[in-house]
């Protein structure tokens, strides 16, 4: 019985030991319990964005150069990464030394090289760099040219054999210029259908002039590039090809003892009498009288032209001018864009540029609009330019172009032909090997009260030119209320050659 009693003790402790004790915020009995907290917002964190992480160190490339018995340069950026090489020839002599009557004849020039060297006619010379799984590009500009190719490192030799050739040794065959000419019309045909080269064609008259070097487009116009002929392009190649005014470019799996031994076996008994023309000398720059229209009825959208001769590769403007320029509208939150997509609608996009070159190259502001506010645009895009002055660059504003300008140089050297080109470019505008670096430099040191004398300085509307593409009852009726100037009607291909800002008959 004592047994007993004692284990139905036990349970009886055992159980009041597990029973829990309510809560002491428990309600009391006949109350109702209060709600449970709410659950978290799962999008809140969106409120706060992410700290950006620490920005990658700035990388610049390093060129070194070296010049052969012969006089020709070579210039060599060693990335070791990857076994290719970028082995291209650049020029110096460019579409700026097209004979007056003879524009395109570089264009034509440097495109023969491609069609037939040595004992290779063109398609056996095409089908020489396909067995190394390449191309040959060529690229012809005011300031110069360049041909190269990509090949992997183990091919490079074969390749420089094969650009040898091309350039020291072209063919110049009669049935191949006739086709290549042909082709060149073709494409010049094709390129004047498009509003946006109609636009080019007579920005560069307006801002240059058609008597200036800088005044046409490397193809030439379908009457100059006619009268060309293969005695033209022989002359042309003679005056403006030579060792002293050219350079070897190698980018890439080698060094600058490789590079100098390839281009001393392959180029070192090159000779010829070429020397580096001369910068084109500087354009006036006249307050605007008229406004250049190039008539083109029913055109659903305006393209709108705005700029003027702005500097030369190497003036000590250009670090302030360049960042002046970037948030008036070098990128996508430039004023200029901000104003005409964000705010009114008027564009998909606005932007600016500012291209130096050998001689002074053009300073430009760009967008298409909608026809309906083709005026309005117009309006705002004086306005931007008038606000440089009347409100100042802030500090936010100059600190994102000067971030932005600087956070893109990587991306045109991600790539040996990316190298390649910058490389070229620094020979045709004869910088010094460090530009990059001085550039960047510039860049960070640009005082904000530069940066605004710069603005206020290049950027007033009044020397600024416009063109206008579009429908001319349009641009007729909503900018001639604008008082900018006398509408002018243009047409690129046809009208004769004027001075810059002088009006012109059209016909």
């Amino acid at each position: 019985m004592r047994r007993l009693f004692s284990a139905l003790l036990v349970t009886l402790l055992t159980a009041c030991a597990s029973t829990p004790k309510p809560a002491a915020d428990s309600p009391a009995l006949g109350e109702k319990a209060p709600p449970p907290d709410a659950a978290p917002d799962a999008e809140a964190f969106r409120a706060q964005p992410p700290e950006p992480g620490k920005a990658p160190d700035l990388v610049l490339p390093t060129f070194q150069s070296a010049k052969l018995e012969n006089g020709l340069t070579v210039l060599v950026s060693t990335r070791r990464e990857l076994p290719l090489v970028f082995a291209g020839v650049a020029f110096a002599a460019g579409s700026a030394q097209d004979p007056k009557g003879k524009e395109g004849l570089a264009e034509l020039s440097y495109r023969m090289l491609l069609e037939g060297a040595g004992k290779r006619d063109t398609v056996a010379l095409d089908n020489a760099f396909a067995d190394l799984g390449v191309s040959p590009g060529m690229d012809v500009q005011a300031d110069g040219a360049q041909v190269g190719v990509r090949v992997l490192t183990r091919n490079l030799d074969t390749a420089m054999s094969l650009l040898s050739d091309v350039v020291l040794r072209p063919t110049f065959n009669a049935q191949a210029f006739d086709r290549r000419k042909k082709q060149q019309l073709a494409d010049l045909v094709r390129a004047l259908g498009q509003p946006g080269v109609l636009a080019q064609l007579a920005y560069l008259e307006a801002v240059f002039g058609l008597d200036h070097p800088y005044g046409h487009l490397s193809d030439g116009m379908p009457a100059s590039v006619q009268t060309l002929t293969l005695a033209d392009v022989r002359g042309y190649y003679q005056k403006q090809v030579g060792p002293a005014a050219a350079a070897i470019i190698l980018t890439g799996d080698i060094s600058l003892d490789e590079g100098v031994a390839l281009a001393r076996k392959y180029f070192g008994g090159w000779k010829g009498k070429a020397t580096p023309p001369a910068p084109p000398k500087a354009t006036q720059v006249s307050p605007r009288q008229q406004v250049y229209v190039v008539p083109k009825p029913g055109l659903d959208q305006t393209l709108v032209l705005v700029g003027r001769a702005g500097i030369a590769a190497g003036n000590p403007d250009e670090y302030a001018l360049d960042l002046a320029t970037t948030v008036f509208g070098g990128f996508f939150g430039s004023r200029l864009n901000m104003n005409l997509r964000e705010n009114k609608g008027y564009s998909y996009g606005a932007g600016a540029s500012l291209s130096p070159r050998l001689g002074v190259g053009p300073l430009t502001a760009y967008s298409s609009v909608r026809q309906d506010v083709t005026g309005p645009a117009l309006t705002e895009v004086m306005n931007e330019l008038s606000g440089l002055k009347t409100k100042p660059i802030s500090a936010e504003e100059l600190g994102a172009a000067r971030e932005g300008l600087i956070r893109a140089f990587p991306g045109a050297f991600e790539s040996v032909e990316g190298l390649g080109a910058s490389a070229a470019a620094l020979y045709i505008t004869r910088r010094p090997l460090d530009e990059f670096n001085r550039t960047v430099e510039g860049l960070r040191d640009a005082s904000a009260e530069d940066v605004q004398r710069k603005a206020e300085q290049y950027l007033d509307p009044a020397s600024m030119q416009i063109v206008l593409v579009g429908d001319p009852a349009t641009i007729q009726e909503q900018v001639t209320p604008l008082g900018l100037g006398k509408l002018v009607p243009v047409e690129p291909d046809e009208a004769p050659a004027v001075k810059p800002g002088a009006p012109r008959a059209v016909k």
